[in-house]
């Protein structure tokens, strides 16, 4: 027989399918310090680091460190005691309120222009100047420039005389395309409730803006990174008193090399694995190359919000809305 469709013995297998290229994403977290009360010193930095990043590492994605603009004031009291003030004190929360940055404002126009310009994603630590009050925020940038902000629920300690509360109107997850991008700003990450919402929004990177520089953050990061089934990019700063005015002396001490905030930025797997860092003892930029299909696998077996969660037992209500204090002006 010739022609014709050929016998079941001449046919052949295709075979088992080719494996599906890896997807992938390089992600990159900045351990630097931020100069105090110079915005436009903090920013120039940051528009290097996030080059530099992009530029001489690949990275697809950036965070840098909390409060990065606008300044953490590490070992500063602000003349506070209980039931008193200083005129000090209110001076220097002057100084602290003029470094902070507005949203929008020309700070923010500046990175947006920067991302755009790099086809990049950032997460930025700042301290947003609203008003009479200040917060502690992530601003999200990417190839399409500012793409919105998350407030830090709750300051922590001595903060809170600083630093006003968000709500649950700034809890973003921003799609880049490839992944989810979500952030939990320093001991928000110790915030239960708080990780379960993003975890029900689907973050995939999870970024984690900081000054903790314990020993017992990095146990942390793992431990979100194993419970959320994300990566967590934990970005913290490296901070000597050198870099702050030497009008001002904080507790630790006025010696120039004093370290005021020590670093320990890291990289982990959705299954905990430390993929970069943590970095101690300087500056410097830690990068990982992601492989997005980790997601997957390591959600095979858990799932916090999916089918390792029990709504028969237990249920969490969010409030999305956002908390004016005057409305319909």
């Amino acid at each position: 027989m010739t022609g014709g469709i050929p016998s079941l013995g001449a046919m052949t297998s295709p075979g088992p399918a080719a494996p599906a290229s890896p997807r992938t994403l390089t992600a990159a977290v900045v351990q630097a310090g931020a100069p105090l009360f110079d915005t436009r010193a903090a920013l120039v930095r940051a528009e290097e680091l996030v080059r530099e990043a992009v530029s001489e590492r690949g990275a697809e994605v950036v965070v840098l460190p909390e409060a990065f603009l606008g300044g953490y004031p590490k070992g500063l009291d602000f003349g506070i005691t209980v039931g008193s003030r200083t005129p000090a004190g209110r001076d220097l929360f002057r100084r602290y309120h003029a470094a902070a940055v507005d949203v929008p404002g020309p700070e923010v126009d500046t990175l947006a222009a920067l991302t755009r310009e790099l086809g990049c994603h950032a997460v930025v630590g700042a301290v947003e100047r609203r008003g009479g009050t200040l917060y502690c925020v992530a601003l999200f940038f990417g190839p399409a420039g500012y793409l919105g902000l998350h407030r830090k629920l709750m300051p922590t300690a001595a903060e809170r005389s600083l630093w006003g509360q968000g709500d649950g109107s700034t809890l973003p997850v921003i799609d880049t395309g490839t992944a989810r991008l979500g952030a939990g700003i320093c001991w928000e990450n110790y915030m239960p409730l708080f990780r379960t919402a993003m975890y029900a929004k689907g973050v995939d990177l999870w970024c984690a803006p900081t000054v903790d520089d314990r020993d017992s953050w990095q146990a942390s990061m793992r431990h979100i990174a194993l419970e959320g089934r994300c990566f967590v990019l934990s970005a913290n700063q490296y901070l000597r008193r050198d870099a702050l005015p030497s009008d001002v002396h904080p507790v630790q001490g006025d010696s120039p090399d004093t370290v005021l905030i020590g670093g320990g930025s890291v990289i982990v797997s959705p299954l905990g694995e430390v993929l970069a860092g943590p970095l101690r003892d300087g500056e410097g930029i830690l990068t990982a190359v992601l492989d997005l299909d980790d997601l997957a696998r390591a959600r095979f077996d858990f799932d916090p919000t999916g089918h390792y969660a029990r709504p028969d037992v237990f249920t969490l209500q969010v409030d999305r809305s956002a908390r004016s204090t005057v409305s319909g002006i």
